[in-house]
């Protein structure tokens, strides 16, 4: 029987005493000297004429990576203790400091890469085929590339001091103006005032009416402060389209593509499957309607559990652990000892609290090689899959953990980031359907794991329409909160096909993702991810265990490789043709009849 699992995560081992650490404070000076030692060596490097020039080569590269291990160990921490506790303005105080030396060093990493578009192709490749660049000869090569697709060296150094009060500016101020939202709802009599990440997890919660109060609040907070919201979406925007314009890159998706290392058609040939297939999904939410005693589904619905009993299920904490480590185990035992390892050492903060950030992630600290996973759990089969979630990342990390760190961390792809976590999501997804007792709890949890389909289908694919959408119309100008209003509701009727009864007009302004500083389109990789990691569950389930070591070493790939190659390398399959993303929405639209089968009796 393991030992009980603490509901709080302990970070001591990375900076001990928090965000006023006399050890993250020292840190800091130091990393801000190697910071200006990498500078001044990238000012003096020449460009190299022949091989002889890869021992200097190897030693920025070296710098370069025990620099942004350190920042990015004290980003991480930072974040965590500014996401466990919102009102640790001093954790956001040091977060800005180290913002303002990860720009310093994209400046001078951008003169490091202008000038290895200067070298010879000769030369360059004869120096990626030497011992200690061989193995990050495709990292290196991208930047070679990328730097050929950007501005002048001085235009670059420009956006990336701006950037410090461009993009991370308004993204802060975003958090800043969440952390202060407070919701008061009315549940059985009791009035309670919860946080934005309190209100969110109980959009879900089983009493219709419930939705609806929380609904009604919830939007309502949102809409009394969209002005603020459009402020900062227009303003983060229109600093990434400055700099596009000044890069001369005219389609908005050149960005996202490349940093998800994806090819246009393989995105192109992934939504055009799902909107194909979208029809089978809207008879599941149809038949959900009818289950619930509804004409149609509005939006706060569509997540919500179906209920067959007054007592839907719920796990504690221990539980849910012990679950998602038995079922990992019987798919991959490194998968399950590694899940039992973060649960023992406590990377993990889970607890329901006020002054928590809504949402989850997992970030890594390079140095430790370690990972912490943040969430808050409420014991519901669909935050048990989210833990899971989490955990995936983390094993990501961890098989990766002896990659060379340019291969890993920030540099593998979001897209094939979330392989890893939705492949585990949809092993406890799977497995909590075929441990169900009953018909009943079946269905229920059936009906859980199709939402994960409702959502990388259309809630995902309302959000990658709604972005393409206000991009384009942000290159004219400012939009206003009833335009983003429009756009958003226009993008959930495209994407649901019109089967809901009320949308989310304000989903813009609620959803964290939308502002993330440095990343665009922070939607279609989930979707991706998760289609792409069904081909690989039913590759793992044909196979069994003897899979295990192919799925890790598809993994500690995922930095060395576009994805396409990545796919036909480890799948044998092109991701740019329909072929490989119809097969995977067809596991997923299998669930969908056999629900519609299992609940027919229930609507007759």
């Amino acid at each position: 029987m393991s030992k009980d699992y603490a509901l709080t995560w302990d970070l001591e081992n990375i900076y001990a005493g928090g965000s006023g650490s006399e050890e993250l404070q020292q840190t800091l000076k130091e990393v801000k000297a190697d910071l200006d030692s990498f500078v001044v060596n990238v000012a003096e490097w020449e460009v190299p004429e022949n091989v002889e020039a890869s021992v200097e080569f190897l030693l920025l590269v070296n710098q370069n990576a025990d620099i942004s291990k350190i920042l990015l160990t004290a980003s991480s921490f930072l974040e965590c203790l500014a996401s466990a506790d919102i009102n640790d303005t001093r954790a956001n105080e040091l977060s800005a400091l180290i913002y303002q030396y990860v720009a310093t060093l994209a400046t001078a990493e951008d003169e490091w890469h202008d000038k290895f578009a200067q070298v010879s192709d000769r030369v360059w490749n004869e120096l990626m085929q030497e011992n200690g660049l061989s193995q990050i000869s495709f990292i290196l090569s991208e930047a070679r590339t990328n730097r050929r697709k950007k501005g002048s060296k001085e235009q670059e150094a420009a956006i990336n001091s701006l950037a410090v009060d461009g993009y991370r500016g308004w993204s802060d101020h975003y958090d800043t103006i969440v952390s202060k939202l407070r919701m008061h709802v009315t549940i059985d009599g009791e009035e309670k005032e919860v946080s934005a990440g309190q209100a969110l997890n109980l959009l879900n919660h089983p009493d219709r009416a419930v939705r609806q109060v929380v609904f009604k609040e919830y939007t309502r907070v949102w809409q009394e402060e969209s002005r603020l919201f459009s402020d900062t979406l227009n303003h983060l925007s229109g600093f990434r389209l400055a700099t596009y314009d000044i890069r001369k890159w005219d389609n908005i998706l050149d960005e996202p593509l490349a940093i998800n290392r994806l090819d246009e058609q393989t995105l192109k040939s992934m939504w055009n499957v799902i909107q194909t297939n979208k029809p089978t999904f809207v008879r599941f939410l149809d038949r959900k309607a009818k289950l619930l005693g509804l004409e149609k589904l509005s939006f706060y619905d569509v997540e919500a559990p179906l209920v067959f009993s007054s007592e839907p299920k719920k796990y504690t904490y221990q539980e849910g652990a012990e679950f998602i480590i038995e079922q990992f185990n019987k798919f991959s035992p490194k998968m399950a000892n590694f899940a039992q390892s973060a649960f023992e050492k406590g990377w993990i903060e889970a607890e329901d609290r006020d002054n928590k950030r809504p949402g989850g992630f997992c970030t890594d600290f390079p140095v430790e090689k370690e990972s912490r996973i943040f969430m808050t759990y409420d014991g519901a089969p669909g935050t048990v899959a989210t833990l899971a979630h989490e955990l995936g990342h983390a094993f990501h990390s961890h098989v990766i953990r002896d990659e060379p760190f340019e291969n890993k961390n920030t540099d593998y792809a979001m897209n094939v980031a979330e392989t890893a976590s939705t492949f585990a999501e949809m092993i406890i997804a799977d497995a909590s359907v075929k441990d169900a007792k009953t018909k009943e709890e079946k269905i229920t949890l059936l009906e859980d794991k199709i939402g994960r389909s409702i959502a990388f289908f259309m809630n995902i694919h309302a959000r990658f329409i709604f972005e393409c959408n206000f991009y384009e119309a942000r290159k004219q100008g400012v939009l206003s909160v009833d335009r983003l209003n429009s756009l958003m509701e226009e993008a959930q009727r495209e994407a649901y096909l019109d089967s809901l009864d009320e949308y989310h007009p304000q989903f813009w302004a609620s959803k964290l993702h939308f502002y993330i500083a440095d990343v665009p389109f922070y939607n279609f990789p989930y979707t991706f991810g998760y289609l792409f990691s069904l081909g690989i569950y039913h590759k793992a389930q044909s196979e069994g265990a003897s899979y295990e070591d192919k799925y890790i070493a598809l993994l500690q790939d995922t930095g060395s490789m576009t994805t396409e190659q990545l796919a036909e390398k480890h799948l044998g399959v092109d991701l740019r043709k329909a072929n490989f993303w119809e097969e995977a929405v067809a596991l997923a639209a299998k669930d969908v009849e056999d629900f519609l089968a299992l609940t027919e009796e229930y609507v007759k």
